[in-house]
């Protein structure tokens, strides 16, 4: 059964989604792990031009401690590690995708609206 929302708790749920999300990196990501794909570290630091290997680091491990990705370890020399969405991570793909397609449909800033 779904929760019963007032606006304030509807507002303070969604603002609480949205800080799971928030910084420069972790949506650019999460798009490179939609659609099942399994990606290396190093994977990502070449798909994520700019981003530091500290910064990937930090942003990985709040999105593995928010249960959105998940993390394996291989035991081999050298180390390799693989991320991927969790189920939870990939149900944010359908809220992203509705996201994109109300910003494609939303008036450009100064025009009038329908």
């Amino acid at each position: 059964m779904r929760k019963a929302y007032t606006p304030e708790t509807a507002a303070a749920d969604v603002a609480s989604a949205l800080a799971l999300l928030e910084g420069r990196w972790k949506l650019l990501i999460l798009f490179h792990l939609f659609d099942g794909k399994v990606q290396r570290y190093s994977d990502l630091e070449r798909l994520i031009p700019g981003i530091s290997q500290k910064m990937l680091a930090q942003q990985l491990r709040a999105l593995e401690a928010d249960g959105i990705v998940l993390r394996t370890v291989y035991p081999q020399v050298p180390p390799k590690v693989e991320y991927r969405l969790s189920a939870s991570g990939q149900a944010l793909c359908p809220a992203l995708d509705a996201l994109l397609l109300w910003q494609e449909q939303k008036p450009a800033a100064g025009e009038p609206s329908a």
